[in-house]
């Protein structure tokens, strides 16, 4: 009986499925978008909202410049920093259009930037948007992305303002 146990297998043993999630997690962070199976999805985002949370409860202390900080809030950025990389590869090789290669310091972008992005929201980083069925093996395809935090609101026309100044 499964009861009380939390996620899937993917019958893969642990060593396995923990370098998959790595791998995954690595390529969310540095794509902020990926296609993967439904199922990998959803445990996808368990891990990396976790992730993501363990740099933004640091507050502004994440994204301060080093030499900035206290001794104490120094030792707080460190151990989450050690905390991240040890389930986080170091280094991340992203391709730009013009087909030139970028290497991004996985680490420093979720303590630096995805923090900072989602500083004040209390979770659901992820978005997860269901693709249909893969043709080869018929396996349920779901694209898995970061939420963007600061993502215009649609502006109300001018008169819907008006309607609803009147009408409140």
């Amino acid at each position: 009986m499964r009861h009380q146990n939390a996620g899937r297998k993917f019958d893969r043993n642990s060593t396995s499925r923990r370098a998959m999630f790595r791998n995954l997690t690595a390529n969310l962070v540095l794509n902020e978008r990926i296609e993967t199976t439904d199922a990998k999805a959803k445990e996808l985002r368990r891990v990396a909202e976790r992730l993501i949370t363990k740099a933004r409860r640091l507050g502004a202390v994440s994204y301060t410049p080093f030499e900035k900080l206290s001794e104490a809030d120094k030792a707080k950025r460190l151990a989450t920093k050690r905390l991240i990389a040890s389930f986080l590869p170091r280094w991340g090789t992203k391709t730009e259009k013009g087909g030139e290669t970028k290497k991004v310091d996985l680490v420093e972008k979720v303590l630096i930037d995805l923090a900072k992005r989602f500083d004040g929201r209390p979770g659901g980083y992820t978005r997860i948007i269901k693709l249909g069925e893969r043709r080869g093996d018929n396996a349920s395809m779901s694209i898995i992305e970061l939420v963007e935090a600061g993502e215009p609101k649609a502006k109300k026309s001018k008169k819907a303002a008006e309607a609803e100044a009147t009408a409140g």
